[in-house]
């Protein structure tokens, strides 16, 4: 347990100020400083990652909780969300992943999930402007509540969408609506998004998070190997240009999944007529 010198240190630290000194003889004063200290120590944590009971196994949530800000990132948040990607990188029985906020009306700003090499699905309910959005293009697909509100609000600060989002936005709605929503900085609503391809679903407002694991669910009863194959060949085929080379990528990565068990098991079943056990090897 922290000695009442370690909270006093904390909380300066923590505030931003110097620990007051330890000769502090003033008991209010004293007082003040360890229900900060304990304050700030009973803090939630802004990046929450958890994995779903049985019979949801293989999906994880990464919900974003900082209600005081409505999601804003700031350097703490990144390094706590670059930490929850990494636990995700290194979980074998990991199978898709519900990027949500916690927060009522916001989604969140900045970060970037492109490189889990398993499916990713924003869910969102509310605002999702900026450094939020760019977020959102890096997962895989986009569920959004009806109340949802997408946008690139950069250039009215004089500056330009800096976390993936001049790169990836035309990726997904072609160059010239990427370039409009960008240059404008206008907002869209999600029967919008879902019209220009921005997003995959467009659900009554607060059945977004429903919907996601609905999909989690179907994506969790197919080959798990066969799932990160398939996201690693589109994801590197989009970035060749002649489709020659894009096609060689798909072929290595089928290649790859052909002596497989899980293979084998898919045939198997097939053949059975009977649901797959996948195992992942």
């Amino acid at each position: 347990m922290r000695s009442p010198r370690g909270l006093l240190a904390i909380s300066g630290y923590l505030d931003g100020r110097h620990a007051p000194a330890a000769s502090l003889s003033n008991a209010g004063h004293h007082s003040f400083f360890f229900a900060r200290a304990f304050q700030i120590l009973a803090q939630p944590e802004p990046v929450r990652l958890q994995e779903l009971s049985a019979p949801d196994s293989g999906i994880l949530e990464l919900r974003l909780e900082r209600p005081e800000v409505k999601n804003a990132i700031n350097w703490d948040v990144l390094r706590r969300l670059r930490s929850a990607i990494e636990k995700v990188q290194t979980d074998s029985m990991a199978k898709v992943v519900l990027v949500a906020s916690s927060v009522p009306g916001a989604f969140c700003a900045g970060a970037d999930l492109k490189a889990l090499p398993i499916p990713t699905i924003a869910v969102i309910e509310g605002a999702a402007l900026g450094g939020g959005l760019e977020l959102a293009l890096s997962c895989d697909l986009r569920i959004c509540g009806e109340n949802a509100e997408l946008g690139m609000p950069e250039t009215g600060l004089a500056i330009i969408p800096g976390a993936g989002g001049t790169q990836r936005l035309p990726r997904i709605v072609g160059s010239s609506r990427a370039k409009e929503l960008i240059f404008t900085g206008r907002r869209c609503d999600a029967a919008e998004a879902v019209m220009m391809g921005l997003a995959n679903y467009c659900v009554p407002a607060g059945e977004a998070y429903q919907k996601a694991l609905d999909i989690a669910r179907e994506i969790t009863q197919k080959g798990p190997l066969g799932i990160r194959m398939a996201k690693k060949a589109i994801n590197q085929g989009m970035e060749v240009a002649a489709m020659s080379s894009a096609l060689a990528v798909e072929g290595e990565c089928y290649e790859q999944l052909l002596h497989t068990q899980d293979r084998l098991e898919g045939l198997a079943a097939f053949a059975e007529k009977r649901k797959p056990v996948y195992t992942g090897k």
